[in-house]
């Protein structure tokens, strides 16, 4: 009896408090009502607690038991404002969102008494700065992308708006970054969604990116068209067409926006019907090999009119890039540019093992697309963007020195235009109105006020990366290399990341120079005609690579 009066006394206690504010409230002042009436509401609560079979807690503890699930409802802030200290990586620190903020808003960006960082801790990184830094006038660091069969090349900023898609971020959203883009004349990326009237309405550059769906290209079937995509990819806004092979948020794995969600705007951006179920597939119908992608690639530059069109992958088996790499030797077609996106990307939801444990992360990734192409003699014709937790000037001189022409940044230009890292994206209860479809909630979300912030973040980034740059007497970002950037080890060792991402010399792959275990045992494997392996990595590894795979 003690125990069962333990596990129910707050029950028994609003039961007797609704009997006494009762009678208070009948005999001396009607006022008691309101307690009666709490008390009363919290009765037939710990009633139904007793009798539901969901929830063993509330069936053991009723009243009282419902403070577990509200506290663990509300721990994500509890632990953001109150818990968290500067540095815990969430998956972005305090630190790097008020970095955001402070230059997204203009503010100063200037820190006191040192650094928070451990820098005798392993993986500490830092730039070697010179003796002699110089100063660089104009931070606004442009690369052309268009290769050799490309007839309207683009000059694209070396900070851009990376894939996001209209539906998973709002209309305001959009609107917002586009303008901003516009302002400060750089490229904003789509997103595999579609380009949606919110994508044009402010004339922002525009990377169009193709998914699966083929979303704005697609007949009834959901196959890629023609006719529709030459109606998009002429018009003057689209500088660059983008293939998303893969994403780093969920490699390999596809997508569904159920029918409920796709709303009359969202259909007309990705040519499908209004309330039915909108499929993004695991892979594209328009090719099956590398070859074919390649002559793909081919296709959508002659109709787009010869605009620059490349792919976005993240990388997984490193024998499907090489296919690819081989296909470019053997059919003379190169892509314009390759985007490497990382495991670490990600702005919309996914499951948690994909979040978590596939894909291969940014920097190894980009340094195998790099060294890859300078092995084959085709890195002069390809440009690399990078994108993946992309946020400050170091982020993008430690990716630049790896191999990048330039980078992307998705959650950087959501923490511009507002995103406070509720991570509520996928649940259409976006705080700030940015990843929503509900338009009261985006309507807090100001476009006019927004787009200067993201203007501001873009510029005031580049400029501090002028500065890091003069500060290691460098001029361009295409002068950082991989020797630039040292991490620590332990503590009692320092690489340079040239020691620890080696570089490959101009064309030693066509030789037969296989320094690089990755080269050597996965090279071999690639064809040009599938994606499967030639034999497996297992009789690679092993030196057995009599029995092929068909």
């Amino acid at each position: 009896m003690p125990h069962l009066l333990t596990r129910h006394t707050v029950f028994y206690l609003v039961i007797l408090g609704t009997l006494i504010f009762s009678l208070l409230a009948l005999m001396h002042n009607q006022a008691w009502w309101v307690a009666a009436v709490i008390c009363l509401w919290l009765s037939l609560l710990g009633i139904y607690d007793l009798n539901q079979t969901r929830h063993a807690i509330r069936r053991n503890y009723p009243v009282i038991g419902n403070l577990r699930y509200f506290f663990e409802f509300i721990r994500p802030e509890i632990r953001q404002y109150f818990i968290e200290s500067d540095k815990d990586e969430l998956p972005f620190s305090r630190a790097e969102r008020s970095l955001v903020y402070q230059r997204a808003k203009h503010d100063i960006d200037k820190r006191p008494f040192g650094t928070q960082n451990d820098v005798y801790g392993n993986n500490y990184e830092w730039i070697n700065h010179s003796m002699n830094p110089v100063h660089i006038d104009n931070s606004n660091f442009r690369v052309t992308i268009g290769g050799p069969d490309c007839s309207k090349p683009y000059s694209l900023s070396a900070f851009n708006i990376s894939a996001m898609s209209f539906g998973a971020l709002s209309g305001n959203a959009i609107r917002a970054l586009n303008k901003g883009a516009q302002m400060g004349q750089f490229a904003h990326d789509t997103g595999e969604g579609g380009i949606s009237l919110y994508h044009l309405e402010y004339g922002g550059d525009l990377i169009w990116n193709i998914g699966s769906g083929y979303f704005g290209c697609r007949d009834a079937a959901g196959n890629f068209s023609e006719e529709e995509f030459v109606k998009r990819a002429t018009h003057d806004n689209v500088k660059m067409i983008e293939i998303k092979l893969s994403q780093g948020a969920k490699p390999g794995h596809g997508g569904m926006l159920p029918g409920a969600k796709v709303t009359a705007e969202i259909a007309r951006a990705r040519g499908v019907p209004v309330g039915q179920d909108c499929n993004s597939p695991a892979r594209h119908s328009a090719f099956d090999t590398p070859t074919e992608l390649l002559a793909f690639i081919a296709r959508l530059r002659r109709l787009s009119g010869g605009k620059p069109v490349g792919f976005k992958l993240c990388i997984g088996h490193p024998w499907e890039w090489f296919g690819i790499a081989k296909a470019m030797l053997k059919t003379g077609i190169t892509p314009d540019f390759i985007v490497v996106d990382g495991a670490e990307g990600g702005t919309g939801a996914a499951p948690i093992e994909f979040v978590d444990h596939v894909g291969t992360p940014l920097r190894e990734g980009l340094r195998l697309v790099h060294n890859t192409l300078v092995g084959i003699g085709l890195r002069d014709r390809i440009k690399l963007g990078a994108s993946g937790k992309i946020i400050s000037a170091f982020d993008m001189a430690r990716i630049m020195a790896l191999g990048a022409d330039w980078c992307n940044s998705a959650r950087g230009f959501m923490f511009a235009v507002g995103c406070i890292q509720a991570q509520a994206c996928h649940t259409g209860a976006c705080p700030t109105g940015v990843a929503t479809q509900d338009p009261k909630r985006q309507k807090a979300l100001v476009v006019e006020d927004k787009s200067v912030r993201v203007q501001q973040f873009h510029d005031n980034t580049l400029k501090a990366l002028a500065e890091l740059l003069g500060a290691a007497g460098l001029r361009h970002p295409t002068e950082l290399r991989p020797h630039h950037i040292a991490r620590r080890i332990s503590s009692s060792e320092v690489k340079v990341l040239s020691a620890l991402f080696p570089d490959l010399e101009p064309g030693e792959i066509l030789e037969g120079k296989f320094r690089q275990t990755i080269f050597r045992v996965a090279w071999p494997m690639a064809r040009e005609d599938s994606f499967d392996p030639a034999y497996s990595l297992s009789a690679a590894l092993s030196g057995n690579t009599a029995n092929t795979i068909d």
